[in-house]
């Protein structure tokens, strides 16, 4: 007996396809679940109980949770989606601005570049001369 040819003809293709289907849809579902999940948490106009009730519903009743959620605060969604997304790149700004505000140096204050780029501006204006501006580069950068 041919077991190779036994092996071939066990699992059809249709058959490998209808798993796939099956693993995506499975992976699919289990992303919206916990994308409902996080938006029950993060939702400020939900009371305790409010999340709670979802949330039961949500883990108890898959489907019919899942579903009821997103026909009752599917937009919502979106706009605690948006509104975080605002609130990221708000605090990233920000972050970026108190980095770049500090210097190269930790300081709160003016940096290096900042010194330097006056030094040279008066230079330019003829207020110092450039053996003053030399002397105050060089102590700049000691």
């Amino acid at each position: 007996m041919d077991t190779t040819l036994l092996a071939d003809t066990d699992y059809p293709l249709l058959n490998i396809f209808w798993t796939m289907l099956e693993l995506f849809l499975w992976v699919l579902w289990f992303f919206l679940l916990f994308k409902i999940i996080t938006d029950i948490f993060r939702s400020h106009d939900l009371s305790g109980w409010g999340k709670a009730g979802w949330l039961v519903l949500v883990i108890l009743l898959p489907l019919i949770g899942v579903l009821v959620y997103l026909i009752a605060r599917g937009q919502s969604m979106t706009k605690r989606d948006i509104e975080q997304a605002q609130e990221t790149q708000a605090a990233f700004k920000s972050y970026i601005r108190d980095a770049a505000a500090s210097g190269p140096d930790g300081g709160g204050g003016r940096s290096h570049v900042d010194d330097l780029a006056k030094l040279a501006d008066l230079k330019d204006k003829g207020a110092i001369t450039e053996e003053e501006y030399q002397q105050a580069k060089a102590k700049i950068l000691a």
